[in-house]
């Protein structure tokens, strides 16, 4: 299971191997903060409190864009966390601004 918490409300939804946290948010209409899908604006930026291990490694756009700190911390872009495989994953939407 995935539970999305966006900036308004939070959702428990199905996770889906393949898609990314935003595209799980936006399928399940949970408003989530972002600009360009592409991993360039950051503002889709989420922390990841739970089953980091079932998410894609960072890539290249979130070193880029984050802090090593950041990522150390479980921050992601919710456009380039790409679920790899099932388990219990919670993100939490937490845009710069």
């Amino acid at each position: 299971m995935l539970l999305l918490k966006g900036k308004s409300a939070e959702k428990q939804v199905e996770e889906v191997t393949g898609l990314s946290i935003l595209d799980l948010a936006l399928k399940h209409e949970v408003e989530w903060g972002f600009s360009c899908t592409r991993g360039t604006c950051a503002r889709c930026r989420c922390l990841i409190t739970e089953g980091m291990e079932f998410l894609n490694e960072p890539t290249d756009a979130e070193w880029d864009r984050l802090d090593e700190e950041e990522l150390k911390e479980g921050f992601r872009l919710g456009c380039q966390a790409v679920v790899k495989k099932n388990g219990n994953i919670t993100a939490e939407n937490k845009t710069y601004f």
